[in-house]
């Protein structure tokens, strides 16, 4: 009777110790932290009748943890033209002043509502500082819902909507005189805010994207913008790339002395880490 109680206390523990290795052998594994991140730089100096200097800039970083991703995005333009410039004693010189300067920020977090991280919720916030425009700055929020309408290994389609607010601050203008012809104001009003990426592979070394952005006001008369960036990206070493790069910006409302579309063609170097 003693050695059956023993065999069967035996058979238990190692029976209980097998059903503990299987499940911590099942045990879901804890999600792991993923980064990119990528920064772009492109220069143009020109001489001759007129003399210049571009510069271009970016940086983007990507965050993966679980159902969560977050993305940050950096943009930068800057340009002097040299200029002729008279003093007042009537003396002329050339000198650079600057004739562009333009960046924003853009930071979007998604959250999937199923493991297969189809369907998600996401939160964003843009602002921009564009020297030479009509407004001082412009910023927005929103959050909403989206989806990975497909994905291959070949090309990804990515699109969102929802409501936001958004803000643009105008500056005050002046004539010649002094005389204010634009008053300086801040106007706030509500959007509707949808966006879509998509992406193509179109052979190992080139990529090919296509990103859309709208804010719309729900106001008649309040400023919308849009925004569409089209890029091609050639891989010429595994951590860089060269990229060509077609923007459109356009503002509905602006002032008179400006234009409502704003196009910029870019050609720059993406180093990945």
């Amino acid at each position: 009777m003693r050695h059956s109680l023993l065999a069967a206390a035996i058979f238990a523990s190692t029976l209980s110790a097998t059903t503990f290795a299987e499940e911590a052998t099942t045990a879901p594994a804890e999600p792991e932290h993923k980064y990119e991140a990528s920064a772009e730089l492109g220069f143009l100096y020109k001489t001759g009748n007129t003399e210049s200097g571009d510069i271009k800039t970016g940086l983007d970083l990507d965050h993966e943890f679980g159902r969560w991703t977050s993305k940050f995005r950096f943009d930068l333009l800057y340009k002097k033209t040299e200029q002729e410039v008279t003093d007042s004693e009537g003396n002329t010189s050339d000198e650079f002043e600057t004739s562009d300067q333009k960046w924003s920020i853009a930071f979007q977090t998604n959250y999937a509502l199923a493991d297969e991280k189809k369907d998600y919720i996401y939160g964003s916030v843009w602002h921009e500082d564009d020297r030479f425009s009509s407004f001082e700055h412009q910023s927005s929020f929103s959050a909403g819902w989206g989806k990975r309408w497909y994905e291959t290994e070949q090309a990804s389609f990515f699109a969102d909507i929802g409501p936001g607010w958004k803000r643009d601050v105008i500056k005050e203008i002046t004539d010649g005189d002094g005389n204010v012809t634009t008053e300086g104001e801040t106007k706030d009003t509500f959007i509707v805010q949808a966006q879509a990426l998509y992406k193509r592979q179109l052979n190992e070394h080139v990529e090919f994207k296509q990103f859309f952005s709208a804010k719309q006001a729900l106001e008649s008369g309040e400023n919308s913008t849009y925004k569409s960036e089209t890029s091609i990206t050639t891989k010429l070493i595994q951590t860089l790339q060269l990229k060509f790069a077609f923007i459109v910006d356009h503002n509905t409302e602006v002032s008179e002395d400006k234009d409502n579309t704003d196009t910029q063609t870019a050609v720059t170097l993406v180093y990945s880490f």
